[in-house]
C-alpha cells in the first residue's frame, strides 16, 4: 500500500510485509516445482533404461537358441539374467568353434581340389603322349616286371609308413594314418615315387 501523499515510486516508501511473503512462498514452490520436475525426468530416464535393458535380454532369449530349450532344473522358472548371459557365451564360444571347423574342412577341401586338379593334368599328359605315339607300348612287359614295379612302390611307401605310424593305441594309429596319407600319398608325391621306380628297374633291365 502507498502512503497517502507518497509517490509510486518514492524510494522512501517500503514494500508491505505482506508482499515480501508472497514473494517468498512463489520462490519456494517455484523450487518445489523445479525439483518435482527433475525428480521425474530421472524416474523417466531410469525407467527408459531398465526398460532397453529388458528388451536386451528379451532378444537375446529369443536368438540364442540354449535359452529357449527348457531347463528341467529350474523347471518353467524364468531365466535369471545371469543364466541367460552364460548362455549366451557359451552359445557365441560354440559358434567361434563352429566356425574354425568349418574353415579347417574348407581347406581341406580346396586342398583335394589341388590335388584332383594335378592328376587332372597329369592324366591329359598320359592320353596326349598316348596320342602322340599310338604304337609306343605295344611292346607287352611280362608279369614280373609289372609286380617289380608294384613291388617297389609298396616298399617306398613302406618305409615312410612305418617310420611315421605309431602302434601305441588305437587312436594314435588312426591319427597318424590319416596323417601319413595326407603327405605321402598326395599325387605328386606318388608321380616321384613312380618315377624313380621306373628309372631303378629300366637300369636294372637294361
Amino acid at each position: 500500500m502507498t502512503e497517502p501523499g507518497a509517490s509510486p515510486e518514492d524510494p522512501w516508501v517500503k514494500a508491505s510485509p505482506v508482499d515480501d511473503e508472497d514473494s517468498d512462498y512463489h520462490q519456494e514452490a517455484y523450487k518445489e516445482s523445479y525439483k518435482d520436475r527433475r525428480r521425474r525426468a530421472h524416474t523417466q530416464a531410469e525407467q527408459k533404461r531398465r526398460d532397453a535393458i529388458k528388451r536386451g535380454y528379451d532378444d537375446l532369449q529369443t536368438i540364442v537358441p540354449t535359452c529357449q530349450q527348457q531347463d528341467f532344473s529350474i523347471g518353467s522358472q524364468k531365466l535369471s539374467k545371469a543364466i541367460v548371459l552364460q548362455k549366451t557365451i557359451d552359445y557365441i564360444q560354440f559358434l567361434h568353434k563352429e566356425k574354425k571347423k568349418q574353415e579347417e574342412e574348407v581347406s581341406t577341401l580346396r586342398k583335394d581340389v589341388t590335388a584332383l586338379k594335378i592328376m587332372k593334368v597329369n592324366y591329359e599328359q598320359i592320353v596326349k603322349a598316348h596320342q602322340d605315339n599310338p604304337h609306343e607300348g605295344e611292346d607287352q612287359v611280362s608279369d614280373q616286371v609289372k609286380f617289380n614295379v608294384f613291388q617297389g612302390i609298396m616298399d617306398s611307401l613302406f618305409q615312410s609308413f612305418n617310420a611315421s605310424i605309431s602302434v601305441a593305441s588305437f587312436q594314435e594309429l588312426s591319427a597318424c594314418v590319416f596323417s601319413w596319407i595326407e603327405e605321402h600319398c598326395k599325387p605328386q608325391t606318388l608321380r616321384e615315387i613312380v618315377i624313380g621306380v621306373l628309372h631303378q628297374l629300366k637300369n636294372q633291365l637294361y
